[in-house]
């Protein structure tokens, strides 16, 4: 079994692992060209590239797989499968039709809910009470092919868009080789999509993690926990940036974003409906904070009637 795998983030770097454990061959790598990262800017390849290297694998980063040299280039390496997680380019038809047994993918979503760039943080957000990675068979739609194997997996009244994301980054990795040794058995059907049942997972971006405390407060606190570790959830305090970890339910009614209380078991703030207890901040130039600590050494900061997000 000659295998090719796309993929770029340490999601998809974990289903690599799997696949160098395993019986099959992988041929080659597919991941997105190296980016800009940190502070000064370097060029950094991504967790797939540095794996891949590791274990001396080809490593092909074309900028797109619509180019007919592209494609060519896949096609010379006679691949059986593809195996794509989280890569982060789209396939065309072309490039779906050229591995004998066609391309798999493990999106982490319990599909036909969540498709798209988000569906870890979106099922947080959400409210679901499960998530979940669905092993399926690519085609040219957007995470609509039919379903090979699914897992499952709860969602908690704790979990972040971060713990989510590794529970089923240990979930994905095994579904995938199993599911690969059904298609290479002839032993594996794919159950159709019902297009009814979908939902589109929107790429995160930093705007929508700005705290707007007219919201019920239910909302923010599921909105907190998705979008940490990234893009974490920000107000201002005083006209400063304050970056919100973690916060739970409390009771209280104020002008939205108005402090209600202030102590060591967190700093309560009036919601469009109930309140928020944060437990978990981050002023400018330090690092995240048990609210306790920063109740000790800042406590001036955070008076009763002061309003966040002005």
């Amino acid at each position: 079994m000659r295998i090719v795998f796309a993929g770029t983030p340490e999601f998809a770097a974990e289903h690599l692992k799997a696949l160098l454990d395993s019986p099959y061959e992988v041929v080659a790598v597919y991941t997105q060209p190296d980016r800009p990262a940190g502070r000064g800017q370097k060029l950094m390849p991504s967790p797939v590239k540095q794996l891949a290297q590791q274990h001396g694998i080809t490593v092909l980063q074309p900028p797109t797989l619509r180019a007919p040299e592209a494609q060519a280039e896949l096609a010379a390496l006679q691949p059986d499968l593809m195996v794509v997680v989280a890569y982060g380019l789209i396939l065309p038809q072309v490039v779906l039709d050229i591995p004998r047994l066609g391309c798999i993918n493990s999106h982490a979503s319990l599909l036909p809910r969540w498709r798209g760039a988000a569906p870890i943080q979106r099922a947080v957000e959400a409210g679901d009470a499960e998530s979940g990675v669905t092993v399926m068979r690519m085609e040219a739609g957007l995470d609509t092919g039919p379903m090979l194997l699914k897992v499952s997996t709860p969602i908690s009244a704790q979990d972040t868009g971060g713990s989510l994301h590794d529970r089923l980054a240990e979930l994905g990795p095994p579904a995938v080789i199993e599911a690969i040794a059904g298609l290479a058995a002839g032993t594996l059907a794919g159950e159709v999509q019902s297009d009814d049942l979908a939902t589109y997972a929107h790429k995160l971006n930093k705007d929508e993690a700005r705290i707007d405390w007219t919201r019920p407060a239910v909302e923010l606190e599921r909105l907190v926990r998705a979008f940490n570790p990234w893009p974490i959830c920000h107000s201002t305090l005083n006209g400063e940036a304050l970056k919100v970890l973690s916060a739970t339910l409390a009771e209280g009614q104020g002008t939205p974003g108005e402090i209600l209380a202030a102590s060591k078991e967190g700093l309560i703030v009036a919601c469009g409906q109930q309140a928020l207890c944060l437990t978990r901040l981050q002023l400018p130039g330090g690092k995240p904070l048990g609210f306790s600590d920063l109740f000790n050494s800042r406590r001036e900061k955070f008076a009763v009637g002061t309003v966040l997000g002005q």
